[in-house]
């Protein structure tokens, strides 16, 4: 499954004391698979925190709707060094979609990249 989306420009909230905190907004994307496909809602955003050590700590929550109209919710947290091109995250899917009610019966891995001004998941499914 690939997630593509497109972010609105971050809310830079400062530095605390875990890091410094980002919120990061979505303005949309698509989700294509082959039992699955949809489009990123434009709600939803990703909390980031860029830790002391430079790593960047992902938390994202978003509504995708399926081509066929059903919503699903989705939400992952991550990790990211960009040093090293290491972009993880563990994303978790709910619905009350009869249909979609697979999505929540397994554990996920995300690859991420950034390209082109868009985040880009290959979702993959752990046997």
């Amino acid at each position: 499954m690939y997630h593509r989306m497109w972010l609105e420009e971050a809310q830079e909230i400062g530095k605390g004391p875990h890091g410094t905190r980002r919120i990061v907004p979505l303005k949309g994307g698509r989700v294509e698979g082959p039992k699955f496909k949809g489009e990123m809602l434009h709600f939803g955003a990703d909390w980031v925190l860029i830790r002391p050590d430079g790593l960047i700590e992902l938390d994202v929550r978003a509504t995708i709707k399926t081509d066929d109209g059903e919503l699903v919710y989705a939400h992952y947290k991550g990790l990211v060094d960009q040093s090293s091109g290491y972009f993880r995250t563990l994303p978790v899917f709910e619905t009350g979609s009869e249909k979609y009610s697979w999505l929540s019966k397994f554990i996920y891995v995300g690859l991420g990249r950034i390209e082109d001004g868009k985040v880009i998941y290959e979702v993959h499914k752990i046997p």
